[in-house]
């Protein structure tokens, strides 16, 4: 793939949370873009996380693609939330890695085509390092290893600044998958790095190796920071 040149400003923050309940972390992606438009942020930041088991519905998204009763949710203590990204329905839960990058497209010179793009060589490059071989479906984004889906994307804008952002699927446990259409698509399995290679995966080694092909693919410096979430973490 031939990305564009890049005009993002060189200078990152990342702020790495362990477990950050999904509420949280979208209240925290909220005040973060109002802080960017507003000029108190001056820089961009990206956000790097794994969530408690919680399935979230995008702008396309709707209970149809919800597989199970929502009684058997309750009584596995897991939610389903309302989010303005674009997509379907999804799962988050630990083993997966989470970015949010929170990213002034007009600054950057990028359109939302191109950012996504990006996001999704990011979850390539990163699988390519273990020898996965991930690739694009143009009729589906996200990320792919054959027919089954590695990475899922869904992203929002407010006033050309991003948010939400992509979910990489590394240790995850995948059953929870198997309670809903991933995305909205019948007969479509989801797939991990753990399960493609047969064998367990640290994920600090994960993260390290994808805030490396993040700072290569978005051609950016990260500088970390810490970020005290509006509710705690769970």
């Amino acid at each position: 793939m031939a990305l564009e040149p890049a005009r993002i400003p060189k200078s990152c923050l990342c702020a790495e949370f362990s477990l950050l309940n999904y509420e949280a972390a979208h209240r925290l992606q909220i005040e973060l873009v109002a802080a960017r438009k507003s000029g108190e942020g001056s820089k961009d930041i990206f956000l790097l996380l794994e969530h408690p088991p919680v399935f979230t519905l995008g702008r396309r998204g709707g209970r149809q693609n919800l597989l199970v009763p929502e009684s058997f949710l309750e009584e596995a203590s897991i939610s389903v939330v309302h989010a303005e990204r674009g997509g379907d329905i999804t799962y988050h839960g630990p083993g997966q890695l989470v970015g949010y990058p929170i990213i002034d497209l007009r600054a950057a010179g990028w359109g939302v085509t191109g950012y996504v793009e990006r996001l999704e060589e990011v979850m390539i490059r990163t699988a390519a390092r273990y020898g996965v071989r991930a690739a694009r479906n143009e009729r589906n984004r996200g990320v792919w290893v054959g027919n089954t889906k590695l990475g899922s994307i869904g992203v929002a804008l407010r006033s050309g600044i991003t948010y939400h952002g992509f979910a990489f699927n590394v240790n995850v446990s995948l059953t929870p998958f198997g309670w809903i259409n991933p995305c909205g698509l019948q007969g479509i399995a989801m797939t991990s790095l753990e399960r493609e290679l047969s064998r367990p995966l640290p994920m600090e080694e994960v993260r390290r190796h994808l805030k490396e092909v993040f700072e290569g693919v978005f051609e950016i410096r990260f500088e970390p920071v810490s970020l005290h979430p509006p509710v705690s973490t769970s």
